[in-house]
């Protein structure tokens, strides 16, 4: 695979001084122009790369910055991710405006990312840290997502065993989250193969598809797995899992409800598979995750994230639970229709 060339889980970095920033702009045009955004828009790429690099070596205590792409419809552009750890912003409205700033500068910062960006959304909480999510498309702007999710692999590693992937099938929107046995490059082949086969099975309840994916990867070393349905019409969300991936529904005004996945490994032995039906009413998230994640949080200790966008649930819970010592993926999607 040409070294150049960015997959689509992304590359990590780790922000922390000027020189590391200067690395990630340069990745961030490569993926511009391996994705063919055109010379304006890879310009633009880079002056939000570089404004949010900034932010993160000012302002950031354990600032990262994931940079992948995005494809919709057949189109494609660039998605930044900034997660920092502190100290958070009181009024990020004020933080993003022209001339506001707290370092002497000039604070154009946060508003030049959001002029050059097709869309710009953040999350700030004081004492927790903030996240940024953005993204530069060449065009129209695709309509908001329903699902939004992160990969980062473990401490030392280059690829991720764990991994996920929407689709839309037949009427049917599916979320898959899956954790490859181990770690490393055998673990992610697992994965991928699980990825590409639900992306390409037919459309079917999500215990049907978990069965077809058990097939389908038993040439792998297997992997835990779990596929939901959330179906706004009816007001349920179909579930079905094998292994270790923790899910939760969280409603307005109720505790979280936890999804069950039985005991097996897809593509491994004869798994039981059961199908599993929960009330999932408008308002509602589904929060889905492998066991590189904590499963210690709580939404209700994020005033207002519960209404914005999944990717920035996501990260922010992927930031306070996810844990270095193991591949870790989150997924968020909400009841919307």
């Amino acid at each position: 695979m040409n070294a150049d060339v960015v997959a689509d889980h992304g590359l990590w970095f780790r922000v922390d001084n000027g020189a590391t920033a200067s690395g990630v702009r340069r990745a961030a045009e490569r993926l511009g122009r391996q994705l063919e955004l055109g010379e304006p828009r890879v310009a633009d790429l880079a002056i939000v790369t570089a404004e949010i690099t900034s932010n993160l070596v000012k302002h950031a205590q354990e600032g990262t910055l994931l940079i992948r792409p995005v494809r919709r419809a057949g189109r494609a552009g660039v998605e930044l991710v900034a997660i920092d750890a502190g100290p958070g912003m009181v009024d990020l409205a004020l933080s993003s405006a022209d001339g506001h700033s707290t370092t002497g500068t000039l604070g154009i910062g946060l508003g030049a990312i959001a002029r050059q960006a097709s869309r710009f959304d953040s999350y700030s909480l004081p004492g927790r840290g903030t996240v940024l999510a953005v993204q530069v498309w060449n065009g129209p702007v695709p309509g908001p997502d329903w699902a939004g999710a992160l990969v980062r692999p473990m401490t030392g590693e280059h690829v991720s065993g764990d991994g996920y992937a929407v689709r839309l099938a037949e009427g049917r929107r599916q979320v898959l989250v899956c954790d490859g046995l181990g770690h490393g490059p055998l673990a992610a082949a697992a994965t991928g193969a699980a990825l590409a086969a639900f992306r390409a099975a037919p459309a079917g309840p999500p215990g049907t598809v978990v069965q077809h994916l058990h097939r389908a990867i038993s040439h792998t070393r297997g992997a835990a797995l779990a596929v939901a349905e959330p179906d706004p019409v009816s007001g349920l969300l179909r579930y079905a899992g094998l292994g270790n991936i923790a899910a939760m529904i969280v409603a307005t005004g109720e505790r979280r409800r936890g999804l069950v996945s039985l005991p097996g490994i897809a593509g491994h032995q004869r798994p039981s598979v059961r199908e599993y039906d929960y009330p999932f009413p408008p308002g509602a998230t589904l929060v889905m995750h492998s066991d590189g994640v904590v499963d210690r949080w709580d939404l209700a200790d994020y005033p207002g994230l519960t209404g914005r966008a999944p990717l920035l649930a996501a990260a922010t819970l992927l930031r306070d639970a996810g844990v270095r010592r193991d591949d870790a993926c989150v997924l968020v999607a909400r009841a919307e229709s």
